[in-house]
């Protein structure tokens, strides 16, 4: 705890998460209201306010029968989408003891890792930031997606689904070798197997084969936060220059026009559908 809380100290106190998760839902909310459908937009979240339980159980007090669940993580896994379905499930239990009446019933969207409005808001992040590297070191940088790691056990849908967005992303800026797929923001048990290569251990890597220059992606993350200005901002930052590499950070898509536009595009896909297509379920969690 006191290591985590001396990050947050070096990013300058707190984390923009929470703000930026908000401006995603308001942003989405005003897209919704302009093209329809016109829904309420709720933001729950597993371990800070507005939490999971409270949020369910004021959607209840206000009528709301049905939802549709976004879990803002891009790839499907036990830690990202199994967990948050986990914690929903058990906050409308907590919920219905309370109220003795049924929470609402959550209709999960469709996984969105390749949804071309993804894509197309990660890749012109990344675009606007490799067109301020100089041309002419352009050739000798090294461009890394980063996503968290998890353990090697729970890699299955998670490593694929990664992959195929980097691939995605990088067919949308005709990027056709030179890339890597990284992880960062290893924790837990240190005697587990965790996904490698680690985005430091990479980075130190890179001098010793004519690179002048690192660009980083997280393509995992769809806001900036502790593991994004930190991590890779900081730590990541650091260990390239200790080995003299510039290092080059893309934002994550945050509230980027596209990037809206595709989650007003699943809701609506899933309002028409009715159903849960692609709801993930572990039950190793």
């Amino acid at each position: 705890m006191e290591k985590v809380t001396d990050h947050y100290k070096m990013i300058g106190g707190k984390s923009p998460f929470n703000e930026l998760t908000f401006q995603q839902a308001n942003s989405l909310k005003q897209v919704l209201k302009r093209e329809g459908p016109q829904l309420p937009v709720y933001v729950g979240m597993r371990n800070w306010h507005p939490l999971l339980p409270d949020i369910l159980e004021k959607m209840t007090s206000e009528g709301v029968q049905r939802a549709v669940g976004i879990i803002l993580a891009p790839h499907q896994g036990t830690a990202s989408w199994g967990r948050y379905q986990l914690a929903v499930q058990e906050a409308r239990v907590r919920v219905e003891q309370k109220l003795n009446r049924p929470a609402p019933i959550i209709d999960y969207c469709e996984s969105w890792f390749t949804h071309p409005l993804f894509i197309e808001g990660a890749a012109d992040r990344l675009r606007c930031m490799r067109d301020t590297i100089p041309v002419d070191r352009q050739k000798q940088t090294k461009l890394l997606f980063a996503a968290h790691s998890v353990p090697c056990r729970f890699s299955h849908p998670y490593v694929g689904q990664l992959l195929k967005s980097c691939e995605a992303v990088c067919a949308k800026l005709q990027i056709a070798t030179d890339w890597e797929l990284v992880y960062q923001s290893r924790s837990g048990d240190p005697s587990d197997l965790w996904l490698e290569p680690d985005i430091c251990d990479v980075i130190k890597g890179l001098s010793k084969n004519n690179c002048l220059s690192v660009l980083v992606a997280p393509i995992g993350f769809v806001c900036d936060h502790v593991e994004i200005l930190y991590d890779l901002d900081i730590e990541a930052c650091q260990v390239a220059k200790e080995k003299s590499l510039d290092f080059y950070r893309a934002s994550t898509v945050n509230d980027h026009p596209s990037f809206i536009r595709m989650l007003a595009d699943v809701v609506r896909r899933s309002v028409q559908g009715h159903i849960s297509p692609n709801t993930y379920v572990s039950r190793k969690i």
